[in-house]
């Protein structure tokens, strides 16, 4: 295959192909990645555009989604989206709606948690009785359901797949995949996460370090009904965030400088909930914990580009961010959105859906959200991470002038809905590409 500039490809992959090597038909459309943006990207191309060949290789073990014990923040407007592509209905039994947000600002050991500043109400009305500003969603609801739209519409899913390199043409990209085959398809997506082997395989280059901490995750269940209120602790260490799931249960990320999560991560069990409870406190009641722990370590990291020819990255390969905001899940839905309807749209118009200019729409239309998202983030950390005297009477000075200001407080829940912008794609309005 004649190769085209910017050819970039993993250690040890070459320029021409073997003929020995096994290529399949072209695909129009390759997805790596099998989780919620590379599914919930292949379902929306596809439903848009059915004439569309879609495959999508998942380099995890088949079956080790089912195994996640996590849950995930849905905001208003990937909702609406999920809505459009026929998820919402399959998760929807099971999604517990975020009515109410609390933030308070504290130490560790201090008896009392004055609140700041609270979020409740409608993103677009205010009223608490309509749209919630976000769900809370078992992460294996949501991939199941995903999968399960993807096999319904005909989307070829290939799991325990792991590519290791790939050749850029002039008209296709051949991938490479670890048992020795290849697949040829006219667009390569990546979305195979913050440490992407595809993104390293086409030399785009990020802004990255590492903040010393580690988030643990996990879910625990209480004596009395939470109402639907998350709420932030800001402590000394890092962010507490608790978050409301179906019954008296809430999902917990707790951010610890990652000796200490490394540590409590370790510990037995009578530890590790003693040290819980000194954080979530005892106004829900007693505490048990009903899932069990992973830590993970935290930082940013920013692609400095977001597509080459007949190459983009999506979701968390394009940007990992710190879970301060709650947004990493829904930055990788808007990129579905937009790249969804970049995609769509080109292929109507009859152009050719991996050419560079087609998808530079893509990278102008969310890398600036994407690097003031990662910004806002690391502000945010860097400013209630700390433990300093007056940098602590500033931002509570903050908190407490925001939740006196109606006006400001309705722009910040329409930030968390994810409704930020009129320009934003069609399928975050609710509407159908």
């Amino acid at each position: 295959m004649t190769t085209g500039p910017g050819l970039t490809t993993a250690p040890g992959s070459t320029t021409a192909l073997c003929v020995e090597q096994r290529t399949e038909r072209m695909i129009d459309l390759l997805v790596a990645g099998g989780g919620y943006v590379g599914l919930s990207l292949a379902v929306a191309v596809k439903k848009a555009a059915p004439h569309l060949s879609v495959t999508l290789i998942d380099g995890a073990p088949e079956g080790a989604w089912r195994g996640d014990q996590r849950a995930s923040a849905i905001a208003a407007a990937a909702s609406r989206m999920l809505s459009v592509l026929g998820i919402w209905e399959r998760i929807a039994p099971e999604a517990e709606p975020i009515r109410r947000m609390v933030i308070t600002d504290s130490r560790t050991a201090d008896p009392v948690r004055p609140v700041f500043l609270t979020f409740e109400g409608a993103p677009e009305t205010g009223d608490a009785s309509a749209e919630p500003f976000a769900h809370m969603v078992p992460n294996v609801a949501l991939i199941g359901a995903l999968r399960g739209e993807a096999e319904a519409l005909g989307i070829t899913l290939t799991p325990s797949t792991l590519a290791t390199g790939f050749t850029a043409g002039d008209h296709s990209v051949v991938l490479k995949l670890a048992d020795g085959t290849t697949l040829e398809t006219r667009l390569l997506v990546a979305c195979d996460g913050v440490r992407s082997r595809l993104r390293d395989a086409a030399g785009i280059r990020t802004v990255a370090f590492d903040y010393g901490q580690s988030g643990i995750v996990t879910t625990v269940e209480h004596e009395r009904p939470h109402e639907g209120t998350a709420e932030e602790h800001f402590l000394p260490a890092g962010p507490f965030a608790t978050l409301p799931l179906p019954g008296n249960r809430s999902s917990l990320v707790w951010t610890e400088r990652t000796e200490d999560a490394d540590r409590l991560i370790a510990s037995d069990d009578l530890i590790f909930e003693a040290e819980l409870e000194r954080r979530f406190g005892h106004k829900l009641g007693a505490l048990k914990l009903v899932g069990g722990r992973r830590a993970f370590p935290l930082g940013l990291t920013l692609a400095r580009d977001f597509v080459k020819p007949r190459f983009a990255l999506c979701g968390d390969a394009a940007h990992g961010i710190h879970p301060i905001s709650g947004q990493g899940l829904n930055l990788g839905f808007k990129d579905v959105a937009a790249l969804a309807e970049t995609i769509v749209e080109a292929d109507r118009l009859g152009l050719d859906i991996g050419a560079i200019d087609v998808l530079e729409r893509y990278q102008m239309w969310r890398r600036f959200d994407t690097v003031r998202m990662g910004v806002t983030t690391d502000v945010l950390n860097r400013l209630f991470s700390n433990d300093i005297t007056p940098v602590r009477a500033l931002r509570d000075f903050g908190l407490g002038l925001v939740d006196r200001m109606p006006a400001l407080k309705t722009f910040f829940i329409r930030q968390a809905a994810g409704l930020a912008s009129d320009r934003d794609p069609r399928l975050l309005s609710g509407k159908p590409i």
